[in-house]
């Protein structure tokens, strides 16, 4: 008979367990922390949707849907798409779900996302991100929350040290269509010294030329005309607003005028928190306003603020969590005490209090696991216990051991 082969995993996919899961669980968990304090409601969005949700709210001409986009015909003859980021899920669903009368929603999750890329450091074909949302909020205030809540989580997680917030203003439409004029002037006249990726954007999507990598792009991008130039009265004193709201809240903040985000419905703040202790892949969380995305859907305008952040980044970057133990271990010795000790188990979970035991053993072996599981406390039970109602409570770091009646063992440990 032939041997089975075990199927390998995706290329760009990820098995956690131990270390790995730890530091994941716990960027979550912080996340979810952080994300009460501010008052986001946790919101769930499918995996797949319509691949016009993602076309649409994207732009044919970027690279996500042109490239990367995990896109089939399902059995109905419909095109699906994974999602390759939330807000554009979650933007649908505001409209298709009559989320408007919660405007403004503020709304959180994370989760996974499907992009086909090459896999490198810290990324993967099938990733996880950490997404805020505010929609229906046009006030800077908005804008400022979000950051605010961005800098706590990066501080809860210990990660705030060599990370900089660098932020910058893309202006409303009027300031947006000038500049892109006066950018597509510059380049169009600089042609001969553009990269072919770049000469592409050129016709599509000029702005991504500014934070272009390849370097024969950099002399050309970094003469271009700025903002501030273009930036109208109205756009500029946003922009003021969210500054000083930053600055009143004790959040750092450096301009960095050539931060873009290349699609169209992005508008004012555009944001990225940068660290270079990720080799170049410096992005840990980024985000800005898209007042012009609920429009690509079909819906009114809309305004709208959000971020995204990696989690794999993020655990990548987190000190080791200190590991989950048990708090007891009970032991059962011989085949009478397991029914007691089944009690025992059930009766410290639903107290609240972590317990486990080992399934098979002696007592030595046993109480080895015990040890190794790093227990505060160890419930050995024998025959003799079962005949008393008892078990005998051990303090594994004091080895002191005292009798204990079976209905008072959640108080005893509480005590």
């Amino acid at each position: 008979m032939s041997r089975i082969e075990t199927p390998r995993p995706i290329r760009g996919t990820q098995d956690m367990l131990g270390e790995q899961a730890l530091r994941f669980g716990h960027v979550v968990q912080t996340f979810d922390r952080v994300r009460r304090l501010y008052g986001f409601g946790r919101v769930e969005v499918p995996v797949f949707e319509p691949t016009a949700v993602f076309a649409r709210s994207l732009g044919e001409t970027t690279d996500v849907v042109s490239k990367e986009m995990y896109s089939f015909e399902d059995r109905g003859g419909d095109s699906v798409t994974l999602r390759p980021e939330f807000t554009a899920g979650i933007a649908r669903a505001y409209l298709t779900e009559g989320w408007q009368q919660h405007a403004p929603l503020k709304v959180a999750t994370h989760g996974p996302l499907f992009r086909y890329e090459r896999p490198q450091k810290g990324r993967y074909r099938q990733f996880h991100q950490l997404d805020a949302e505010v929609i229906g909020a046009a006030e800077p205030q908005a804008d400022v929350e979000l950051l605010c809540m961005a800098d706590q989580l990066l501080r809860e997680l210990g990660v705030a040290d060599g990370v900089t917030l660098t932020l910058n203003t893309l202006g409303d439409g009027e300031t947006r269509e000038a500049w892109r004029a006066a950018l597509v002037a510059h380049f169009e006249k600089h042609r001969g010294e553009l990269s072919e990726d770049s000469l592409d954007r050129l016709a599509k999507n000029p702005l991504r030329i500014l934070d272009s990598k390849d370097p024969r792009d950099r002399p050309v991008a970094d003469a271009a005309p700025e903002i501030d130039d273009y930036l109208s009265a109205e756009a500029g004193a946003f922009f003021a607003a969210v500054t000083s709201g930053l600055d009143a809240a004790g959040v750092a903040w450096t301009r960095n005028a050539r931060l873009v985000r290349g699609l169209d419905y992005y508008r004012h703040t555009a944001f990225e928190f940068v660290t270079d202790r990720l080799g170049a892949q410096g992005t840990v969380l980024g985000g800005g306003r898209y007042d012009g995305l609920i429009e690509t859907l079909g819906g009114p305008a809309t305004p709208a603020v959000g971020w995204a952040a990696g989690i794999e980044r993020l655990a990548m970057l987190i000190d080791l969590p200190a590991p989950e133990r048990i708090e007891v271990a009970v032991v059962p010795m011989g085949e009478g005490a397991q029914a007691f000790a089944a009690r025992a188990l059930a009766d410290l979970r639903r107290a609240g209090i972590a317990a486990d035991m080992a399934y098979k053993g002696n007592m030595k072996r046993r109480m080895q696991k015990a040890d190794a599981s790093g227990a505060r406390y160890a419930v050995i039970i024998g025959d003799d216990e079962v005949a008393r109602g008892e078990v005998s409570l051990k303090d594994m770091a004091g080895q002191t051991q005292a009798p204990v009646a079976i209905d008072g063992l959640v108080a005893a440990i509480r005590g």
